[in-house]
């Protein structure tokens, strides 16, 4: 039994040393020096004092944003020792030496490095190359925005981070969906997609568009995955997944009405029954109700009969029920078998009643029989299937088709859905349809045991403390509309000078010397990003073109690559991009960097997708490549040249300052190069 201690106990793991690489060099441009400047830079100063209103368990009301940034910041704070004892009152005073401003800015500048490694991960999950992630990692290690705002105690790196990992933990579910449905790492990545989504939006509003993004690009797989019928798929069929196919007589079942409207609702009927008279004076059965309701429940149960047995379990081997076979409909948890008859129904006078049959022992026989008609069938002799087949039910006896009318019952109907026998005459409509959603085998004859099957376990306890809510609701409000101050500042942008670049915010000044931080992206990386997603477009519109003509450019899975990585990337850029041409604020530079990752993304893809289909020589390949190489030198060049500005640590003189006006900076690499 201990022979396990007779040898050495080993454990294997698979390295990726790119990540971990890419990973370090991230934390060496982000947490160099990270106390350095000494002194509130730029935006610090209003964060800083929400900082220390959190410190002073002081409630305030923030019209910049949702809170869960702030506490973050905060946390920083907290576990730095920060008393919220610090003046917050002008951009460039000199921290106190109670304030831990290595540890208030470490949670932006760990955010900021991270976001290299995941560049990374992002591509590969895409499907491209090594190569091509490593230059998207690169790209991000070296963009001089992004350095320097990640650098202070700022959101916008905090944001970002979330807005790629949503997009990142999304595509590992999709791979898992592919490979491991269901397995522990497909919820993992499921459910920290959406942690991630949840966080953006906690972070900043704007955080929403990608939670956006990635709940379309979900929602297309999720289409994609509903019409492929080879795979057992979440969401509807995911509740059958384990259960039979195929519906045989003795299977319990609940019915969706396949019209969905005024909302989707199940066949479903309860103890209670329709009222003697009617408030029009219409009399009715008196028996037990039949309604469409929008709700899981265990009332929605149904067993398929034989009507010549008396069995309402599966026999074994299961006799499945076919198209055209008559057959009953036992309620599963009042034994009562679905009837219409020669009855008004209360809300539609020109249709049939439906009920569950109650024998009063008067003059009203059941007419409980009713055939089955697949209407989506292949051939006559078709199976009834869970989910895949539409069917209708026939009234055996009157020849009035199962439908729902759609109409509310009054209070003594609860005020669920009207379920009516329309006449065949009238023709057909798709709320005369139905099919399986919920499937299992009946086990037990006996009617306790068969409800213990029909019960669901779940409880759910729906008790709040409303006081709370009342007060969390109102926060939430006011947050959402307190105007904030909008009036011009002296860095205050236009969308349209994001672009360019013909913008830069000084972040903070030396009071002694000529060091200074400026807020100032690289050129060549915004440039060139901002030419990658034109490429893009222009290219998916010709190729699109192209195919609609039957003419395949590329393979199809190089085109559902291209397609996917368009959608998260330019996508990506266009929904953090373009909803600011509609706010009416004070906007800065800034607010471009959680766009301009997404089109960082993109520029790599469009590089290797030039390479791999474009170049079609291996010399066109090869000075292809070579050029690339040279780009990137530019884009390290001008790196290193604006490096003075996005750490400050050392002075600068006149000359040198007016040279590294971006402007100036295509000069100095034109003659370089």
């Amino acid at each position: 039994m201990l022979g396990f201690l007779k040898r050495p106990v080993v454990v294997t793991a698979d390295i990726n040393l790119n990540v971990v690489v890419l990973t370090a060099v991230g934390l060496l441009s982000r947490l160099w020096q990270l106390a350095y400047p000494r002194a509130v830079v730029f935006d610090e100063v209003y964060y800083g004092q929400y900082i220390s209103f959190y410190m002073k368990r002081i409630f305030f009301l923030d019209g910049s944003g949702p809170p869960f940034g702030h506490m973050l910041l905060a946390l920083g704070g907290y576990l730095g020792g920060f008393d919220g004892n610090f003046l917050w009152n002008r951009i460039g005073a000199e921290y106190s030496s109670n304030v831990p401003v290595w540890s208030l800015r470490l949670l932006p500048a760990l955010t900021g490095a991270l976001l290299v490694p995941m560049a990374y991960q992002i591509l590969l999950e895409l499907g491209f190359s090594h190569c091509t992630a490593t230059g998207a990692a690169l790209l991000m290690l070296i963009e001089n925005a992004l350095i320097t705002q990640s650098r202070l105690m700022l959101l916008e790196s905090v944001l970002i981070f979330f807005n790629l990992l949503a997009v990142l933990s999304y595509l590992k579910f999709s791979n898992s969906q592919k490979q491991r449905p269901f397995s522990l790492s497909w919820w993992f990545w499921l459910t920290l997609t959406g942690v991630a989504c949840s966080c953006a939006v906690g972070v900043k509003y704007v955080g929403v568009c990608t939670y956006l993004l990635v709940l379309a690009v979900a929602g297309v797989h999720a289409w994609h995955l509903i019409g492929d019928r080879t795979l057992s798929h979440g969401g509807l069929a995911r509740i059958t997944q384990g259960q039979p196919l195929e519906v045989a007589y003795g299977s319990q079942v609940t019915l969706k009405n396949v019209f969905g409207k005024p909302v989707p609702c199940w066949l479903h009927s309860h103890q209670s029954t329709y009222p003697m008279i009617y408030e029009n004076g219409r009399g009715s059965s008196h028996q037990q109700q039949v309604t469409c309701y929008p709700f899981k429940d265990v009332n929605n149960w149904w067993i398929v009969k034989d009507p010549g047995r008396h069995q309402l379990v599966v026999s074994n081997p299961p006799r499945p029920v076919r198209h055209g076979d008559v057959v009953q409909l036992v309620h599963g948890m009042t034994t009562r078998f679905l009837n219409t008859h020669d009855v008004a129904a209360p809300l539609s006078p020109h249709s049939q009643e439906v009920s569950c049959y109650v024998d009063y022992n008067i003059s009203m026989p059941s007419q409980n029989l009713w055939r089955l008609d697949i209407v989506n069938r292949e051939s006559d002799t078709e199976v009834w299937k869970t989910i895949l087949s539409e069917i209708r039910l026939v009234h055996v006896n009157t020849s009035a088709v199962l439908k729902l009318s759609g109409a509310h019952l009054p209070d003594w109907g609860f005020r669920q859905l009207e379920v009516v026998g329309e006449k065949l005459s009238r023709g057909y409509h798709e709320s005369m349809v139905w099919n399986v959603e919920e499937h299992r085998y009946g086990k037990s004859q006996e009617q306790k045991e068969r409800e213990l099957e029909l019960h669901s376990p779940a409880q759910m306890d729906v008790s709040r403390n409303l006081s709370f809510m009342a007060r969390f609701l109102e926060l939430q409000w006011r947050m959402l509309t307190v105007r904030s101050d909008d009036s011009e500042h002296k860095y205050s942008s236009s969308p349209l000078d994001w672009i360019t670049l013909d913008t830069s915010i000084a972040y903070w000044l030396h009071p002694r010397t000529s060091a200074q931080i400026h807020l100032l992206g690289n050129v060549v990386i915004w440039a060139s990003a901002s030419l990658a997603t034109l490429v893009y477009a222009l290219l998916f519109l010709w190729y699109l073109l192209r195919r609609r003509r039957s003419i395949r450019d590329l393979p199809e899975d190089s085109w559902l690559r291209w397609v996917l990585a368009g959608a998260l990337c330019a996508g990506g850029w266009a929904v953090n991009y373009l909803p600011f041409f509609l706010m009416e604020k004070t906007l800065f530079l800034y607010h471009y960097l959680p766009a301009l990752t997404f089109q960082i993304l993109l520029l790599p893809v469009v590089l290797q997708h030039i390479s791999d289909h474009l170049c079609r020589s291996p010399l066109l390949r090869s000075l292809f490549s070579g050029l690339v190489v040279a780009w990137y030198s530019c884009a390290c060049h001008v790196f290193n040249t604006l490096r003075p500005l996005t750490y400050g640590d050392r002075s600068l003189s006149p000359s040198e300052l007016k040279a590294l006006r971006w402007k100036d900076s295509w000069d100095i690499l034109i003659r370089k190069y």
